[in-house]
């Protein structure tokens, strides 16, 4: 085995990178680039049956986009190439061809009916279901015989009996498994192609894999694993098994579990950071030295360690991404944030596609107004709802502000400055209001509510004067005009 630390993160084309799949990712990542090592990237495509069109590519879109950057891979090559399965026929081919003359693996001719039959006795008798091995002795007669009827045979691996399995796993300690209730599996399909657990164990083997970290779903597999590596009797990579990731609820997260959102490229698409993702995705099962949440990913190789990877499940807290999502936006520059909600408020029809300068700058300044109270981009849409009404509706809480006796001479004086204004800035609204203030008396809570609720229809909102410089002028004046109308017309 390799001196220099290995890893790597073998994801199926089946689909969009999962949060869970991004958190074995990203443990990988974190070791290699702790240890000095190399971080590989391998495409696991044996299952042709589930492989999506464009998955991969979107697969390692959403890890670029996490900042997880690679050694070797499908499209960078490498070494010890090529990276995706199905390209590593020839060489699963050879290693069959060693099992089955050194008689640890035969030809299975068994149909799926059959198969199914044997599987429901096992059912019936309160036993784990598992091959019986029946194809293990075939004569040669009986082989020419199902190959006449056309079978195509799969190829079983001969698991020993009788053998207790140990794996020291990294994260859960030393592991047992009886291998008895393995049952001879397959390692080739009818058609030529291996499976997972035969492809993985010799491409991990082949490319000097040092570690092997994984999601605690996996733990089921190894058992297969350790007896393909002990018949061509090979060394065993280090296994850490990270534990399940429980949603709110402290139930296991489904994939069809909607409150959740649970995969990378939908966080993209809402306008979360990616540094965020990571920091909140490294403490789902990982803690660092300190009390301190908030890490770069600097900050997370320097500190990260197999040793410090939980054995319990890890609870996704909706409510804790947020705040750290925010806390990085907060961080983050207007411009960044700007180009993230822009998209928003176009898919929206809110804006148009192309933006003169002083929309441009509008929006910038709209952004703004909301950048440290964003959980996420896309929430600026409703956030800014206000600012592209062309009216307001107010409701009974609102309206009742607006019923008090004072009003009136509170909006009648604003609508003069305001009108009188020959330049509309933030700094000059805030003068206006303070002219208001001691023309009329009336100031805080008495001066500024009625006025916000009067042009925006809430009671409480962002910076009084950037709010009403976004609204425009023209907007403001009409919308006080209108209340003024309303209310003489009572």
């Amino acid at each position: 085995m390799s001196d220099q630390v290995r890893v790597r993160f073998a994801p199926s084309p089946t689909g969009h990178l999962h949060i869970g799949s991004a958190r074995s990712a990203l443990f990988n990542y974190l070791l290699a680039r702790r240890k000095n090592g190399r971080f590989i990237i391998r495409i696991e495509d044996t299952d042709q049956s589930r492989n999506v069109e464009g998955a991969e590519e979107k697969l390692l879109a959403s890890l670029k986009w996490l900042g997880l950057d690679w050694d070797e891979s499908v499209d960078i090559g490498g070494e010890y190439g090529p990276y995706r399965s199905m390209d590593r026929l020839d060489i699963y081919r050879n290693h069959v061809d060693i099992l089955l003359k050194q008689g640890h693996a035969y030809h299975c001719y068994c149909t799926s009916e059959e198969l199914e039959v044997e599987r429901q006795s096992y059912i019936e008798k309160g036993e784990t279901p598992r091959y019986s091995g029946k194809c293990r002795l075939l004569s040669p007669e009986q082989k020419e015989t199902y190959e006449k009827e056309g079978r195509k045979p799969s190829i079983r691996f001969h698991v020993p009996e009788d053998q207790i399995l140990k794996v020291n796993d990294a994260v859960r300690g030393e592991v047992e498994f009886d291998s008895n209730g393995i049952g001879d599996f397959v390692i080739v399909r009818p058609d030529g192609i291996p499976t997972y657990n035969f492809a993985v164990t010799i491409d991990d083997h082949l490319m000097k894999i040092t570690h092997v970290i994984r999601g605690e779903e996996h733990l089921s597999n190894t058992p297969r694993q350790l007896v393909i590596y002990h018949a061509f009797g090979w060394d065993i990579p280090q296994f850490a098994h990270v534990s399940l990731i429980l949603n709110q609820d402290r139930q296991k997260m489904s994939k069809r579990d909607e409150s959740i959102i649970q995969f990378v490229e939908q966080y993209k698409t809402l306008g979360f950071l990616p540094e965020a993702i990571v920091n909140f995705v490294a403490l789902l099962g990982w803690s660092p030295e300190g009390e301190e949440e908030i890490l770069s990913k600097e900050e997370m190789i320097a500190q990260f360690t197999l040793e410090r990877v939980s054995k319990s499940p890890a609870v996704f807290d909706v409510n804790k991404l947020y705040w750290m999502n925010n806390h990085y936006i907060k961080m983050a520059s207007l411009e960044r944030i700007y180009d993230l909600c822009l998209p928003h408020l176009q898919q929206a029809g809110l804006l148009p596609e192309k933006l003169n300068e002083e929309q441009e700058h509008w929006v910038k300044t709209l952004v703004g107004l909301y950048q440290d109270q964003l959980n996420y981009a896309k929430e600026i849409v409703d956030l800014s709802t206000v600012f592209f009404e062309e009216d307001v509706q107010y409701g009974t809480e609102e309206q009742a502000i607006l019923a008090e006796s004072h009003i009136p001479v509170i909006m009648e004086a604003f609508y003069k400055q305001l009108d009188e204004l020959t330049e509309y800035q933030p700094e000059t609204i805030q003068a206006a209001l303070k002219s208001v203030q001691k023309e009329t008396g009336y100031k805080g809570k008495q001066l500024f509510m009625p006025i916000r609720v009067a042009a925006t229809g809430l009671m409480h909102g962002r910076d009084l004067p950037q709010t009403l410089y976004l609204l425009g002028k023209e907007k403001v004046l009409k919308r006080i005009s209108r209340f003024l109308t309303t209310r003489h017309e009572k």
